[in-house]
């Protein structure tokens, strides 16, 4: 069914997981009391290291599913109509993403707090929404080969310099700039070197779509994602130590030190597999209407958690002081509220639209006379500044 469809169903089953697992990362790593976060507990561990791979794979799976709607259309370059909706999107993830962290008591005082300018995941999806867009527009007119081999190179080379770049800083950029490459003011992510999972999904994005109507597609699929999945988990860490000790150069021994974008990687990849392996028990309609709104599902969950706008959330209220026993049925509460109203919203998401168009109508209409009244005002008063300025002057 999958192969007939213009959907990826377990593409969306994917962004549903990663969606509630980062529901229920946010709601027990704010809340819980740090008396329990032990690590020596092996349940602890087990919910960090997959609270670990949330990130990466939704990063991945948005660079996934944009490129694929971006290619699937016959136009190329610029004619094609995935571009302008495209640079739509990114821009409204980035949008949003700094009103979610505007504080109105700041606002009403005449200030914006420093919160305002950290990025945070939207913000870099929206970039790489925005990046892929950039590279495909500079590769549009190459060999075929061309985008899929520059996706994978961004990917690379961000993931290999990583250890280089991260010591950088840039005080002669503004905090608003700065705040996407480093991460010493606060940011929970950067583009540095978050784009490259979104590049790689980008990535598989084009090799999928190549050989969709391949007969064996799914099953050489899966063994490639295993393979390549375990290699990157088990193999890569080796390999850099080795590069290191043969070739002297310290940058491999530092990914080494710290090869954790490669192993997640390898996660990911792993994830794809299994998520592919039952694609055909993942159709349930309210799993794909959850991956399908994702955006609405994290704002929400960023409202009643963070308090975006008010700062009035159970993170300002509860934070760091549940025990487990209270912390683990909360998360499973709040991944129900929030995805609830997100279906909510976007089974009525239409009459709501129309009532706020409605409410605008309304509220531009009565200001119309309003506005009208002082334009005939200001010409009014204009018309009196300059007779009494050719008065002073004669």
């Amino acid at each position: 069914m999958e192969q007939k469809s213009n959907r990826l169903y377990f593409i969306d089953a994917m962004r549903a997981w990663a969606i509630l697992m980062m529901l229920q990362g946010h709601f027990v790593d704010s809340l819980l009391d740090p008396v329990f976060r032990d690590s020596t507990s092996t349940a602890f561990n087990v919910w960090s290291y997959f609270r670990g791979i949330t990130a990466p794979v939704f990063f991945t799976v948005s660079g996934f599913i944009f490129t694929y709607l971006l290619i699937r259309v016959p136009q190329q370059g610029l004619e094609n109509p995935r571009v302008n909706k495209g640079l739509r999107r990114g821009l409204q993830l980035l949008l949003i993403g700094y009103l979610l962290r505007l504080n109105l008591f700041g606002l009403l005082q005449g200030e914006v707090y420093g919160s305002f300018y950290l990025v945070d995941v939207l913000h870099c999806i929206g970039l790489s929404i925005l990046g892929v867009i950039g590279v495909y527009l500079l590769t549009a007119k190459k060999r075929p080969w061309v985008f899929p081999a520059t996706l994978l190179g961004i990917t690379l080379v961000l993931f290999m310099l990583e250890p280089a770049y991260k010591q950088w800083s840039y005080p002669l950029m503004p905090d608003i700039i700065e705040n996407y490459f480093t991460k010493v003011n606060g940011s929970v992510f950067t583009i540095v070197p978050w784009f490259g999972y979104a590049s790689f999904g980008a990535f598989l994005s084009i090799l999928f779509t190549r050989f969709k109507d391949a007969r064996y597609l799914y099953p050489v699929a899966i063994g490639a994602s295993l393979l390549s999945g375990a290699a990157l988990v088990y193999l890569s860490s080796p390999l850099f130590a080795g590069l290191a000790q043969w070739s002297g150069i310290s940058l491999f021994q530092d990914i080494f030190n710290n090869n954790y974008l490669f192993i997640r990687l390898g996660n990911v990849m792993v994830v794809f597999a299994i998520f592919m392996v039952l694609r055909r028990f993942l159709t349930h309609s309210t799993l794909l209407k959850l991956g399908q709104n994702t955006l609405s599902i994290y704002v929400i969950h960023f409202v009643v958690l963070y308090g975006s706008l008010t700062g009035l959330g159970l993170y300002y209220y509860l934070n760091h002081t549940l025990a487990p026993a209270v912390v683990v049925p909360g998360a499973i509460a709040f991944m129900f509220v929030c995805s609830y109203s997100a279906l909510q919203y976007d089974l009525y998401e239409s009459q709501i639209k129309g009532r706020f168009a409605d409410m605008g109508n309304q509220l531009r209409g009565q200001a119309e006379p309003l506005l009208d009244e002082l334009q005939r005002y200001a010409k009014l008063l204009g018309s009196r500044l300059l007779r009494i300025l050719r008065l002073v002057k004669s």
